[in-house]
């Protein structure tokens, strides 16, 4: 007893840091949207988004932990082209492509909109001077690592923690309304639609690549054992989704109840935003604005330097230097095109790229028991990308008929899940060829 509860203590410590990583401002954008959209769909709707939200961040986790903590290392278990094409693409997405960008519209989408007028809301330059001011402020801190960083990151994940509880008790005491009518694609396929919208929260992409800074961080307690690694991450990962299902709760019941009291938005910036200001004041505004600036400026400083770092090891013509330049002017540019827009360009890709990254993971869960065989993954994956390149197409519009055609078929299709079927057969057909291989 004594050793389990010394376990416990000694390691909540790397369950807050990776709950710390996963927190990053954007994952408060998306549940209280999907609340207001899922409406009396509610309970079935939270369901979809905590296995895409938590259930499937704590999976990449423990098959990145038992597979050394590296995702390119797991990634070339398929091919080594494949490992750098991919996890640069994990990488891209979760930096400079979507998860930068979308710090720095959240910070104004959240932190100064509800200060404007409506006039001024409409405007272009607001946005532009937040983004600029917020992204010079990036760039600094990444250039000058210190410990300030760190500093305000340990202060700011219980603050935002706070903040959050605290409008989640008003709202449970005190509801704004009661849940309206579910709305468009809620109405018929709940689940399979707020599945999909957990992907937006990138927390697959994200625990992919937190998994060797949580080994690292084993490392340094001394703990080298892969096998006590592997128990030490499952634990940190339970930690992390125990937080994490707390807030996507919390601001997902926030969002349901808000309707009557705020109206329907078409961003969960806007919602949170004003149901703060519903539930506690002008205060209620300026604390939860003041929070998730900060959040999000952490969050920003620590996608930027993970980037810059990966892309310098890849490209050494490339100093850290000059990539953080580049990807913050980048970023800057895609935070520009608004909250709204930057999640209608990001689905797409992530309509592709999640269900490759979701088989991945789940066979180098038990790819060791066949040896690693590269058929185990290479079928799959195959199979996979073919069916999530259209879901991709489909959702920016660029549907291709006989694509449509071939596909049609295949059971949850409709509900752009079509790829598990086939990842299921073709996952099993390599574990037999690799068997008949081996005899």
């Amino acid at each position: 007893m004594n050793n389990n509860k010394g376990f416990i203590r000694e390691n909540l410590a790397v369950g807050f840091m990776l709950f710390a990583l996963f927190l990053g401002a954007g994952n408060i954008i998306f549940p209280p949207i999907l609340g207001q959209q899922a409406g009396e769909s509610f309970l079935i709707s939270i369901i979809g988004f905590l296995i895409t939200g938590v259930g499937l961040p704590l999976v990449a986790i423990v098959a990145v932990a038992k597979n050394g903590g590296d995702l390119q290392i797991l990634a070339n278990r398929v091919h080594p082209k494949f490992g750098i094409i991919f996890t640069s693409i994990v990488y891209l997405s979760i930096g400079p492509f979507f998860a930068i960008p979308r710090t720095g519209a959240v910070s104004y989408n959240i932190g100064v909109t509800s200060f404007l007028t409506p006039a001024q809301q409409e405007s272009w330059v607001p946005l532009f001077i937040t983004t600029l001011i917020f992204f010079s402020l990036t760039l600094y801190l990444a250039f000058n690592p210190t410990k300030l960083v760190d500093r305000i990151g340990k202060i700011l994940t219980p603050a935002l923690l706070a903040v959050i509880l605290l409008l989640a008790l008003k709202a449970f005491i005190t509801p704004m309304g009661e849940f309206g009518e579910a709305q468009g694609k809620y109405i018929e396929n709940a689940f399979s639609e707020s599945f999909i919208q957990g992907y937006l929260t990138m927390d697959v992409l994200g625990a992919l690549v937190f998994g060797i800074v949580i080994v690292q961080a084993l490392q340094a307690r001394g703990i080298q054992s892969s096998a006590r690694q592997v128990k030490v991450s499952i634990f940190a990962g339970i930690v992390a989704a125990i937080g994490l299902s707390f807030v996507y709760v919390s601001l997902a019941y926030i969002g349901g109840t808000s309707p009557s009291a705020i109206g329907y938005f078409d961003d969960g910036g806007h919602i949170i935003a004003a149901s703060a200001k519903v539930l506690y004041g002008n205060a209620g505004s300026i604390i939860l604005s003041a929070t998730i600036i900060l959040a999000c400026l952490t969050t920003s400083v620590g996608l930027l330097s993970a980037n810059a770092s990966f892309f310098s090891r890849l490209f050494p013509k490339f100093s850290y230097q000059t990539l953080l330049i580049i990807f913050t002017l980048f970023s800057l540019a895609i935070a520009n095109v608004g909250l709204a827009k930057l999640i209608s360009i990001s689905l797409p890709v992530l309509l592709t790229i999640y269900p490759i990254a979701i088989v991945l993971m789940v066979i180098a869960l038990f790819s060791a028991r066949f040896n690693h065989a590269p058929i185990i993954y290479i079928l799959p994956l195959i199979v996979t990308a073919f069916v999530s390149l259209y879901d991709g197409l489909k959702q920016a519009g660029l549907e291709v008929t006989a694509y449509k055609n071939v596909l049609a078929y295949l059971p949850l299709q409709e509900q752009s899940l079509g790829w598990l079927i086939p990842a299921i057969i073709a996952t099993t057909i390599g574990i037999f060829f690799h068997l008949i291989s081996k005899k």
